[in-house]
């Protein structure tokens, strides 16, 4: 059940209930595409920061240890200790990032396996399968990410084949409920808009998946691939108005602190991203000044924690001085400390921001912190 509990503007303050657990929206999810996150944060320290949903990826779980083992093992809640909802994203995305080594056909797509080099093919009943398997809480219908930019006859294809691909996702994941062996018969199902940068495909698309049946949530997939913000945020206006208004909405793959903020603005409840991971990897950590190079040769004596108002266990225990030596010996806490740093701060933002909207002061919030957030401190 999804409860909308207030709005400010087109912002939405929500609850999403699943089988593990309620999600407050607007969220981040935290990314952990192998069932673990980069970095060396486990599960216990995803609590400490305040996870509520964590996102784990089918292609390449599926590729290992694959689905079977982590069935036979309970799911991924009991495989990685986890107790909090889960999404599991379809492998649509990783498809499409392989495209050197993949064909797309109407029964699904066939592509090279990365470690071994075996043949694979995943159409829409397998991503189903896999992501039942697994467990997951909310699992992603099978689609295709279109490149942008694209032919718009290409794109126009693209999508018919991604709707005819839902439906059959639909049907599959109501016969994988009904078998007595399925590990979280109340997994939802999301849907997925694509259309690539071209509004009246994204709009009519839209249009047409939110009168299927079956779907508990839809997404805007297909962003984040090479068009700019402007694009992005183009195409969030064009397609929002058209989201069923009582169902979550989640932006795949997005983004920066101010891409959620923005998204937020627009009426989206939920986001994930790699980026606070390949963030921290580089020493670059994100604070309510904006973001900051622990890097940078000014931090070499600095004693002074990241954010001295941070209660993350970075900033609670070691300086940036500290980090940065990590970091330049490369040492793995270095990048621990930076992960743990980066997602409690994406945690927090989300917890504000559900906090301004339900105190009707998100539009201050909104027109303050889209000035700052994306500086470099």
């Amino acid at each position: 059940m999804y409860e909308i509990l207030t709005t400010c503007g087109k912002a939405r303050r929500a609850r999403l209930e699943t089988p593990h657990g309620i999600i407050e929206t607007p969220v981040f999810m935290n990314v952990g595409t192998a069932a673990a996150i980069r970095g060396g944060a486990s599960t216990d320290d995803l609590r400490e920061i305040g996870t509520l949903v964590e996102l784990s990826n089918t292609y390449h779980l599926h590729m290992q240890p694959g689905e079977e083992l982590i069935s036979r093992l309970g799911g991924l809640h009991k495989f990685m200790n986890w107790d909090k909802p889960v999404l599991t994203d379809s492998g649509g995305f990783q498809v499409f990032s392989l495209q050197k080594i993949r064909r797309i056909k109407e029964e699904g797509a066939y592509f090279t396996s990365y470690i071994d080099g075996r043949k694979i093919f995943m159409g829409p009943e397998e991503s189903m399968q896999i992501q039942s398997k697994l467990g997951s809480d909310i699992a992603m219908a099978f689609d295709e990410c279109i490149e942008n930019p694209a032919p718009k006859d290409y794109v126009e294809k693209s999508v018919a084949r991604t709707t005819r691909w839902l439906r059959r996702c639909i049907e599959e994941h109501r016969r994988l409920a009904n078998l007595p062996e399925t590990i979280n018969p109340g997994q939802l199902l999301f849907g997925i808009n694509q259309g690539g940068t071209y509004d009246d495909i994204r709009v009519a698309h839209m249009k047409e998946i939110a009168e299927i049946e079956g779907l508990a949530g839809y997404a805007i997939g297909g962003l984040s691939v090479g068009e700019s913000a402007e694009e992005m945020y183009r195409i969030i206006d064009a397609v929002e108005p058209f989201m069923p208004k009582d169902k979550p909405r989640y932006l795949m793959g997005v983004g920066t602190p101010l891409n959620i903020l923005e998204g937020v603005h627009r009426g989206i409840d939920f986001f994930d991203c790699v980026l606070p991971l390949r963030n921290a990897q580089h020493g670059n950590v994100f604070t309510w000044n904006g973001k900051v190079r622990i890097l940078a040769e000014k931090f070499k004596f600095d004693g002074t924690p990241i954010d001295e108002n941070c209660g993350c266990p970075a900033c609670r225990s070691y300086s940036k001085g500290y980090i940065r030596h990590l970091l330049k010996a490369d040492e793995r806490l270095g990048m621990r400390l930076c992960v743990l740093h980066n997602l409690w701060f994406y945690n927090e933002m989300m917890a504000k921001i559900r906090e301004e909207i339900e105190n009707g002061t998100f539009e201050e919030f909104y027109q303050k912190y889209r000035e700052i957030l994306d500086k470099q401190v």
